[in-house]
């Protein structure tokens, strides 16, 4: 039997940051991350937000973040919340880069449809 998969068109505005994080601060960073998140889930035009730990490179964390739309999300990241967000994950960083997208399908995997 085929598998089939459930695909969606999506309008979202995704932001992908890579965040590298000093040696031996990677701990705190997460734990002030999941503390200050609120500001950004928050926000009425957040669909979602992610943090995941590279599993090839020490150090190094990718924040995912999805919004309704592109204005909606450059609106918040010039807020004062975002920038009071942005302050306490600073001392942690040593470097890091932004992309952004905009989304076109998701699809659902099988071990979703099946649960």
């Amino acid at each position: 039997m085929a598998a089939t998969a459930d695909t969606t068109h999506v309008t979202a505005f995704r932001v992908m940051l890579r965040m590298d994080i000093r040696p031996g601060m990677e701990r705190e960073f997460e734990e002030t991350w999941h503390r200050v998140g609120t500001a950004i889930v928050g926000h009425p035009a957040n669909l979602g937000h992610w943090l995941s730990r590279s599993a090839d490179e020490d150090g190094v964390y990718f924040v995912v973040s999805d919004w309704t739309d592109e204005e909606r999300f450059r609106e918040f990241e010039h807020s004062d919340a975002h920038v009071e967000h942005r302050q306490k994950l600073h001392p942690y960083r040593s470097g890091g880069s932004m992309t952004t997208m905009n989304v076109v399908y998701a699809m659902t995997g099988a071990a979703v449809r099946d649960a």
